[in-house]
């Protein structure tokens, strides 16, 4: 195939892919009922959450959307608490997408010290993977799990959530989604892999309750 003819059929499928995005933007865009975040569960199994106020500098910069902070305290076992923070965006077609946390968390003042990949599971629903980050700030540690929610499907990847919320938008003409974030302080002398065993029950009890507050 000469040099021309690959150019030309490169350029015929991006004209014809721009076509097929515009023409899905033309339409009317679809928005499913939905329960709002403050109404997500509390208690929590063992855990009794307090709702925390966000700044209103940080929520001019989240932009329009449905977001809830809650510090959860586990009545049965005395241990640190949770902090869970749900974002959940409507529309992400006018540039109200989501803000990554490995983005946010240094403007807050807190440095990442190490970040991998895990899967998180929970009865009835396939493994997803998840951002693990242990930040610090000072001499204060936390553990932070972080991944993007949309229509029933979990991805730790920024860039995969931005693929899915395109081709979601194409064929079901929605472009919501949702970040969900649990984090713990790191007692002194506490491992990663000790604080995370504190998240990962929060986290299965979590993930079933998510359809109802971010639509499938």
């Amino acid at each position: 195939m000469t040099g021309f003819r690959l150019r030309f059929i490169l350029a015929a499928v991006l004209v014809a892919a721009a076509a097929v995005f515009l023409e899905a933007h033309s339409r009317n865009e679809i928005y499913p009922a939905r329960l709002a975040l403050n109404t997500f569960p509390n208690p929590l199994g063992d855990w009794v959450g307090t709702d925390l106020s966000i700044d209103d500098e940080v929520l001019q910069i989240l932009g329009p959307g449905d977001f809830l902070l809650r510090s959860y305290e586990n009545e049965r076992q005395p241990q640190a608490s949770v902090n869970l923070f749900l974002a959940y965006f409507p529309t992400q077609r006018a540039g109200d997408t989501i803000h990554s946390p490995k983005n946010c968390l240094p403007g807050a003042g807190w440095a990442p010290v190490e970040n991998i990949r895990i899967a998180l599971s929970s009865p009835g629903h396939n493994p997803f993977p998840a951002n693990r980050y242990v930040i610090a700030k000072g001499e204060s540690r936390e553990l932070v799990l972080y991944w993007y929610w949309a229509h029933d499907r979990g991805v730790a990847s920024e860039y995969w959530a931005k693929y899915y919320q395109v081709a979601d938008s194409l064929k079901m003409n929605r472009s919501d989604g949702a970040l969900v974030r649990i984090n713990t302080a790191m007692g002194a002398g506490e491992t990663p892999a000790a604080a995370e065993q504190r998240l990962l029950p929060f986290a299965n009890q979590i993930i079933p309750l998510l359809d109802v507050y971010v639509p499938r």
